[in-house]
């Protein structure tokens, strides 16, 4: 049996600035700290109804924010209702109105004004959305956000990573969505297949090689798939059995899943982002394996509070 990584998650469960305020890291450099990005660019926006002129998402997740409406000039007639919605991911359909967000509305009596608005949500995407009524408008959004800046971000962003990664391997887990490979020699005497790495989303192929390396593969109502055991299984539909097609020597099954619980850093569980928290700082805090102190030369070991938080949800591997 072999496990081979096919998709990497396309972000992490902690962004740079949690562990930054975790470690109490901030350079004070004040061209660094401060991003600021366009949801709407400024410019003469013409009408739209309904709050479909949808600004771009930007990413706030661990950053002090402010939301920013430049308002220019509005022709006769004309006004502007813009608002804050917000999304675990950047996707137009699951962005809702964030209470609180709405923007005191834009007519000619008191346009050529910026309105402030900071952003106190729990989300990882903001964007600004707007309706321009009765003339066109020249308006743009500004989402600033406070991001402390150190010499040492790119250390900080492997550690991210190394830790993630070392979390997943304790506790045999994914943590965001990602794509794996099983790869079999042989089918299995029972009538079901586990399936490392839970959570399990989905099983998206089930393809084999017969002697000539021909690929095939098993009609997905052939099985089932069972997301509710950790860990998940495919299991045989009743009445089916495995292909009688002779394998080739190695490597002859192939079971590519989704893993993961889900595509945002907010579905990881909190204890799990509080142990590579702990994890982290003691990476940055410990550089290297072995401690060279007073009472002598001593292992560093992985501090029992981050075994502890995983312990709670460790699954032993296939």
């Amino acid at each position: 049996m072999a496990l081979k990584i096919k998709t990497a998650p396309s972000i992490e469960a902690l962004t740079l600035s949690e562990v930054k305020a975790h470690l109490r890291l901030d350079s004070g450099d004040l061209a660094n700290n401060i991003t600021t990005v366009q949801s709407i660019a400024p410019g003469s926006h013409a009408i739209a109804a309904s709050y479909s002129l949808k600004g771009a998402g930007v990413n706030v997740l661990g950053y002090r924010t402010l939301v920013n409406l430049n308002a220019g000039a509005c022709g006769a007639g004309g006004s502007v209702d813009a608002k804050i919605q917000e999304s675990d991911t950047d996707v137009d359909a699951n962005y809702t109105d964030w209470t609180g967000g709405a923007f005191i509305r834009v007519t000619a009596s008191n346009d050529n004004a910026v309105q402030k608005i900071g952003y106190t949500g729990t989300k990882e995407f903001i964007r600004v959305a707007s309706t321009v009524a009765g003339a066109p408008c020249e308006f743009g959004a500004d989402v600033i956000k406070e991001q402390p800046y150190s010499a040492e971000d790119d250390l900080l962003t492997t550690l991210i990573a190394v830790a993630r990664e070392w979390c997943e391997g304790y506790q045999n887990r994914a943590y965001i969505t990602q794509t794996w490979e099983l790869w079999l020699d042989e089918w299995p005497g029972e009538d079901f297949v586990k399936i490392p790495l839970p959570p399990l989303q989905a099983v998206n192929s089930i393809t084999y090689y017969d002697t000539d390396n021909v690929a095939a593969t098993i009609d997905g109502d052939d099985y089932f798939v069972d997301d509710k055991s950790e860990p998940g299984k495919v299991v045989l539909a009743y009445g089916k059995s495995w292909p009688s097609t002779t394998l080739r020597p190695a490597n002859g099954i192939c079971i590519e899943s989704d893993a993961g619980y889900g595509d945002a850093a907010s579905d990881v569980p909190k204890r799990v982002k509080q142990a590579m928290l702990l994890l982290i700082a003691h990476l940055y805090e410990h550089p290297e394996a072995v401690h060279v102190g007073s009472s002598g030369t001593s292992i560093v070991e992985v501090p029992f509070a981050v075994k502890a938080l995983l312990g709670l949800d460790r699954i032993w591997p296939v």
